[in-house]
């Protein structure tokens, strides 16, 4: 099942895509759902972010030459699935634009990201417990300002600022991305693509390690890394291609004050 969240009337409702339409539902994919009598072009809708999770967890350097570039700076090397986390403000959907604020003048660094969507509530869960414990997976974009990374004390603006984590644009069931490439392109130029699992840790390392500490329950999100990063400004687009999940994509604009 392919699952999309989009404006309805002014309001966010939850739907299922079928060949190139959007069948809205009443209800969602996380419990009871019914499918309504009515149906939209997708060329018409505009998408939200798939979810708004109850934790918005993010995993970093969680790819082999990611990690040894880091390392190269300083940074040690994971040697277990540890988490981190972004805030729901800087959520954004498909074709939304990422806006650069009126005071960083530095290229934004765009990471195309694999989302496992929580769909069961899970605790002391073993790895087959945390295959079902997926739902389904969808597309992230962790959107950085790498000199406010630099120089703050946290992430507070360099990953959070608003419109800085688009994701969408549907969530996708039954799938298999680890088998997958993840593609990055800048006004349709491919600046970077590697195998979508070639993880130190793997999704279900992840929901088990978490697990032990934390309940995760349905609607949350895990992002689960990059391999590869390509810089982005005001004025291009950035489209992420994970095979078997669909393509997001979002122009990039500079903040205009008031």
């Amino acid at each position: 099942m392919i699952w999309c969240r989009f404006e309805d009337a002014g309001r966010a409702r939850y739907g299922l895509v079928e060949d190139d339409y959007v069948v809205p539902v009443a209800g969602g994919p996380f419990g009871i759902y019914k499918k309504l009598n009515r149906k939209r072009r997708l060329a018409d809708v505009r998408w939200l972010p798939p979810v708004i999770p109850g934790t918005f967890f993010c995993a970093g350097l969680n790819y082999k030459r990611h990690a040894e570039r880091a390392a190269d700076g300083g940074q040690a090397v994971p040697g277990r699935p540890e988490i981190g986390y972004r805030a729901n403000n800087a959520l954004t959907g498909h074709l939304s634009p990422i806006v650069r604020p009126a005071d960083c003048d530095e290229p934004l660094v765009a990471e195309g990201e694999l989302v496992a969507v929580i769909g069961t509530a899970v605790r002391h869960c073993s790895r087959e417990e945390a295959r079902a414990a997926v739902l389904g997976w969808t597309i992230g974009n962790d959107v950085s300002a790498r000199g406010w990374q630099r120089t703050d004390r946290t992430f507070w603006r360099c990953k959070n600022s608003d419109t800085f984590k688009p994701m969408g644009p549907y969530i996708v069931t039954g799938a298999d991305p680890l088998s997958a490439t993840t593609t990055v392109r800048v006004d349709g130029s491919v600046q970077a693509s590697f195998p979508t699992g070639d993880m130190l840790f793997d999704p279900y390392d992840f929901i088990c390690a978490m697990s032990r500490y934390i309940t995760l329950r349905p609607g949350d999100v895990v992002w689960l890394g990059t391999d590869e990063t390509a810089t982005v400004v005001p004025g291009q687009v950035v489209s992420i291609t994970i095979d078997g999940l669909g393509t997001l994509a979002n122009p990039v604009i500079e903040e205009e004050l008031p």
